[in-house]
Parts: structure tokens; C-alpha cells; sequence
């Protein structure tokens, strides 16, 4: 556009079959300083367009005569429209004969931009040459406008599902690049200063920067966001920026969008190249901020969740005795295990507990139904309760009614389930009483294992609890108890993986220890729920 406001330099193709008329209207336009591609019919339209596709340079506009030799002008803009790569090429018609107005309105439907009427001054054509291109030119705006929300909205909401801070900054690096067309990379800080890096997969995988480029780069977001509120854009020079973010072992200058977490205490950050960033202009800058509006908001709740998450396991790890603090229990041996869910998981209520009391050894494994801190909160106060009631009672199914009572009083809208069991070392005489839970396992040294017969209401719904059921454990025999977060998969069949559990405990080596890492190794990857395990044989 020149400085009178008159847009300069643009491709017109011109279609008519008469020479003189396509020269005339040739020299107007090359006047006004447009490129002009003269040919003579539709078919030569068509073949100019596919090789100028090609090398990326179709025009801007095209001029059709009305009444071509090989086809009409309405049928050559309708091929026009047809066509991903020219539907949104502007056309304008011309014509030396009078056009009806029925099939001009025909035209104008079609797609055609305007109508010229032969021979016209040169102000006119150039004036309708501009009309045209300009108003295509603030509908591919448009276009590209609603296509950038829309990719917007689609990648707050891949955002937002994310359970993970690493999730998330993968997810917010991939839609950053969509947006800008630029590579992307998204970094969130959390409260240990532990830095979450996302890039998006346009960047070729090799050479990714490490140990230094991330310190600077915290170092980096730490400086620049003390203090800050709302969003900040701003631009780091390359000496400044690691290279190799945006294309591996290249510089450059980064274009950033800053946030911190409403409490203050997590800077994220958007990086792309600044060169892109220009390209995109204001609009892109403004998409870019609210990008990075939406991915603080994410990275809230999973920074609390991390920290409530620690929180969880070190009650856990604190109230749960450790395997080699175990308590002595003459007359058994016990193995037990705890594992954590997945990282992307809430933690959960799974307990486990062995006791000396006055008939022998009380072993408990439970899970408080539901995951959060509140889970294990309630998990450590029936884990005590237990404790406190096997001081003067040993019966499994008195416990189970007393820990019952315990959870309607004080927690009366959560459940849990809970296999308590009975052991004399002496006898071998086992009496169980099971609250909603997994049976447990008699594993049989000959290769055979088989769930104890032993059911009852889970905890929390104040039904009665049936009595102790009674078994005799041999010498050589293994009694393993565990949560269903081992063998429970969404979309299984709950009874398909009793019995998976039972024919893997049923192959496994013999030993305590034994047991429970085959069980592990075949359940416990990448599991939605945490592990308790305890196992237990006469010694």
C-alpha cells in the first residue's frame, strides 16, 4: 500500500479473449503499478493457476470477461471457488456487452466480487482492483482470527485435562506453536524451584539443552517475574536466551509471555522465536497472553495437588511402619509392601497393620474409599482406632463392628473396606473377618492358591458384620492380603482379575519376599490407585 492508502504491487490476473481489450486492461493496471498475468481463456486460467501454485505465487485478484470461448465467466469463478488453494482469490467481472441483472445477481452469488462494464475509466478500475483485494484481504483476516480462537479454545481445554505439570507444559507448547506457527516452549517453575519444560514437536528431538540452559532459564523467570502481576510480554535477546529451545544449537531472540500462579509463587512462561512473533502481529501477541493466562490457571490446582500429594505420602510413610521397623511377632514371619499410585493419581487410604495382642498376631490390610489428603487423614484414625481396641479385644469381628461404629460417628459420608485376621503362632488357627475387601490368599507351596471364604458389608454403612471365619494355616503355607489397587483396572472385570491374581500368586517362587515381587512385577506398573500388600506365614 502506497502512502496515499492505495494497494501497490498486486498480482491481477486477466482473462479475456480479445487481445486489444486484454492489452488495454493489462496496461491500466501495470500503470497503477500491479503485476498483471494476461491469458486468454479459461482452460489457460486454470493451467497458470496450477503452476503458479506451485511456486507459491497465484495472484491476487483475478479480471474475468464474462463471455469466454471456452467456458462462461460464472463457470470459471465457480472453478475458482471450487478449489481450496483460489477460493478465496477475489474476482471481478467484466463484460463489453450489457450484463441482465438476473444473471449478475447470479454472479454476485457465485462469489464474484464485483462487475465492471467496458470500456470504464482507469480511476475505475483500479478503484474495484482495490475494493476487491482489500475486502478478500479482511476476510482471510477474519478467517485466520477465528481459526486462531478456535485453536485457542481447543488447547485451553487439552490444557486444563492435564494431569500433570508436565502434561500440562507439553500440551500449552504444542498449542503455542499452532497458534504462532512458530516453534514453542512453555516453562512452569514450581514452589521447590524444580522447572517443567514443554516443547512443542515441530522442534527437531536431538541436541535438547540441559543442566545450564534450565538454570538460566529459572534463574531467568525468577528475575523477571518478581513482583509481577498479570501478564507481561517481553522480549530476552539471544546472548540472554539458551539456544537450542526453538532449533537445536541456533540463537535467538525470544518473545516471552510471563504469569505467575495467583499465589504468587509459580512463574509460567511462553517462549517463541521473536522474528515468528513479528509475523503474527498484535493479534497473535494478544492470543499469546491469554495462552498464558489460561496455562497459569491450569498449573494451579496441580501445584497444590503436588504439594498435598507430598503432604499425603509423608503421613503415609510416618504412620506406616517401614519393613524393617516392623514389630517383633513371634512365631511369624511378615513381609509388607506400599506403593504409591502413579504420579498423575491422587493418593489414596490404603493401609496396613501387624499387631501383637494377646491370642497371637492381628494382621489388617484396608482402604479408606475415595483419594485425597482427607483419604489418608481418615486412613491414620482408623489405623489408631485399630490399635487402641486390639489393646483388650482380639476378635477380628468385634474390631471390624467397633472401626464400623468409629467411621459412622466421626466420618459418617465415607466408607472403607478392611480384612482383619487372626493368627496363632502356636496352632496355626486363623480367624478372619472381611469388611468389603479382597479375601485373602492361602498360597500353597504345592502350586495351588485359593481365596478364603470370608465376606462382610464394608465399613461405614452400619450393617451387622457377620462372624469370624475360622482356617487352619499349615507350616509351608503363605496368607497374603492386599488392596484392590493392585489388580483393579478401569474396563476389567473385577472377578477376571481375582482370578489373574490368584493363578500369578499361585506361580510365584516360594518365600515371603518372593511372592510379592512377582505380584508387583506383574500388577503394580503405572497403577491408578495405591498398593498395600502384607504376606505372612508361620515361623
Amino acid at each position: 500500500m502506497d502512502a496515499k492508502g492505495k494497494l501497490t504491487g498486486t498480482t491481477v490476473m486477466v482473462v479475456d479473449d480479445v487481445e486489444a481489450s486484454r492489452y488495454a486492461m493489462g496496461t491500466v493496471l501495470s500503470r497503477a503499478g500491479h503485476r498483471v498475468v494476461p491469458v486468454a481463456t479459461g482452460g489457460e486460467a486454470l493451467a497458470e493457476l496450477d503452476t503458479r501454485l506451485r511456486k507459491g505465487t497465484l495472484p491476487d485478484v483475478a479480471l474475468v470477461d464474462v463471455g469466454l470461448p471456452d467456458m462462461s465467466g460464472f463457470d470459471l469463478c465457480r472453478l475458482f471457488k471450487e478449489r481450496p488453494h483460489t477460493a478465496g482469490m477475489p474476482v471481478v467481472h467484466f463484460s463489453a456487452s450489457a450484463v441482465p441483472p438476473a444473471v449478475h445477481c447470479a454472479g454476485m452469488d457465485m462469489g464474484v466480487e464485483a462487475y465492471l462494464k467496458v470500456p470504464a475509466e482507469p480511476l475505475e478500475i483500479e478503484a474495484v482492483v482495490r475494493a476487491a483485494v482489500r475486502n478478500a484481504q479482511l476476510r482471510a483476516g477474519d478467517r485466520a482470527l477465528v481459526r486462531r480462537l478456535t485453536l485457542l479454545s481447543e488447547t485451553i481445554v487439552t490444557i486444563q485435562a492435564a494431569r500433570t505439570l508436565q502434561e500440562l507444559s507439553d500440551a500449552a507448547a504444542e498449542g503455542l506453536s499452532r497458534l504462532t506457527g512458530t516453534p514453542g516452549a512453555v516453562f512452569v517453575l514450581d514452589q521447590d524451584d524444580v522447572l517443567y519444560r514443554g516443547l512443542s514437536r515441530d522442534r527437531i528431538p536431538v541436541a535438547l539443552p540441559e543442566g545450564d540452559a534450565d538454570r538460566a532459564v529459572a534463574a531467568l523467570l525468577r528475575r523477571l517475574t518478581r513482583g509481577q502481576a498479570g501478564v507481561q510480554l517481553t522480549t530476552v535477546p539471544a546472548p540472554l536466551w539458551p539456544a537450542g529451545f526453538f532449533r537445536p544449537g541456533v540463537e535467538h531472540d525470544a518473545r516471552l509471555a510471563l504469569v505467575v500462579t495467583q499465589d504468587g509463587r509459580a512463574p509460567v512462561c511462553l517462549a517463541a522465536p521473536a522474528r515468528g512473533m513479528r509475523r503474527v502481529g498484535l493479534e497473535g501477541e494478544t492470543l499469546l497472553a491469554q495462552l498464558a493466562q489460561a496455562t497459569a490457571l491450569a498449573a494451579q490446582p496441580l501445584l497444590m495437588y503436588k504439594v498435598e500429594r507430598h503432604v499425603a505420602l509423608t503421613l503415609q510413610h510416618s504412620f506406616l511402619p517401614q519393613p524393617h521397623r516392623l514389630p517383633e511377632l513371634p512365631g511369624i514371619d511378615v513381609v509388607v509392601r506400599y506403593v504409591p499410585a502413579s504420579r498423575q493419581t491422587e493418593i489414596g487410604g490404603d493401609f496396613y497393620a501387624a499387631l501383637r495382642v494377646d491370642e497371637g498376631v492381628l494382621t489388617a490390610v484396608g482402604d479408606v474409599v475415595g483419594h485425597s489428603l482427607d483419604a489418608a487423614t481418615v486412613m491414620v484414625e482408623l489405623r489408631h482406632a485399630l490399635r487402641a481396641y486390639a489393646v483388650d479385644e482380639s476378635d477380628p469381628a468385634v474390631l471390624a463392628e467397633r472401626l464400623d461404629r468409629t467411621l459412622q460417628r466421626y466420618h459418617p459420608d465415607t466408607t472403607a473396606t478392611v480384612c482383619l485376621a487372626l493368627i496363632d503362632p502356636d496352632t496355626g488357627r486363623t480367624r478372619i473377618a472381611n469388611a468389603g475387601h479382597i479375601p485373602p490368599l492361602i498360597v500353597r507351596d504345592t502350586g495351588t492358591a485359593d481365596y478364603a471364604k470370608a465376606a462382610g458389608p464394608l465399613l461405614g454403612v452400619g450393617l451387622p458384620h457377620p462372624p469370624a471365619t475360622e482356617l487352619f494355616l499349615e507350616p509351608t503355607d503363605r496368607l497374603l492380603m492386599v488392596t484392590d489397587g493392585l489388580i483393579e483396572t478401569r474396563g476389567t472385570d473385577l472377578t477376571a482379575s481375582l482370578e489373574h491374581l490368584r493363578a500369578a500368586s499361585s506361580g510365584a517362587l516360594p518365600g515371603l519376599d518372593a511372592l510379592c515381587d512377582t505380584l508387583l512385577d506383574t500388577f503394580g506398573h503405572d497403577r491408578e490407585d495405591d498398593i498395600a500388600m502384607l504376606a505372612l506365614r508361620l515361623g
